[in-house]
């Protein structure tokens, strides 16, 4: 088997190091840390963000390359939320699609228009939006696996960009 090192993320071995090296450092030993999630859901939540910002933003370029040629009000801005580790928002036509992290095991995705409110993306056969947030929770499995979950389902990233984006898109035309 050929293992390319780009394809692995070794940051948990490198953190696992340093952590050694920390130990012997301060004499302080914590043998148990591995086996509680909590560290490891906040390390999860702000990669996943990082990696939906990063979707979002590809493809919000993209959309603004292709509609280069017409007026900039047609054009999505990308804003990320102060006082937030990475939490960011689009906006375009008095239209804002949010993407929070609520809590290191909760993400939130919603719309927020300045005339009806709070409202989530419309599912599938849904004709109406529902007036609130959509949450990806994360699920903890064996070995403090880290998984995201919507309505039970895990999550792939790239449909759910790809999901949102065309709704936020289709609801803030003019």
């Amino acid at each position: 088997m050929n293992i390319e090192q780009n394809d692995i993320d070794t940051t948990w071995i490198e953190n696992l190091a340093l952590d050694e090296i920390n130990m012997e450092e301060s004499g302080i030993v914590n043998i148990n840390e591995h086996l509680n999630p909590l560290h490891l859901l906040e390390e999860s939540s702000i990669a996943f963000v990082e990696e939906l910002r990063d979707l979002f933003e590809l493809y919000v370029t993209r959309f603004n390359e292709c509609r280069s040629d017409s007026s900039k009000q047609h054009q999505i801005k990308f804003f990320k939320i102060s006082n937030t580790i990475n939490d960011f928002m689009l906006f375009r036509n008095s239209l804002k699609l949010v993407v929070a992290r609520r809590s290191d095991d909760v993400i939130t995705i919603g719309f927020l228009s300045n005339s009806g409110g709070l409202f989530a993306a419309r599912l599938n056969n849904e004709e109406t939006a529902s007036h609130k947030l959509h949450e990806i929770r994360a699920h903890v499995g064996t070995f403090n696996n880290i998984e995201w979950r919507f309505n039970g389902e895990k999550v792939d990233k790239h449909s759910l960009v790809k999901h949102y984006l065309s709704e936020f898109i289709r609801h803030s035309a003019r």
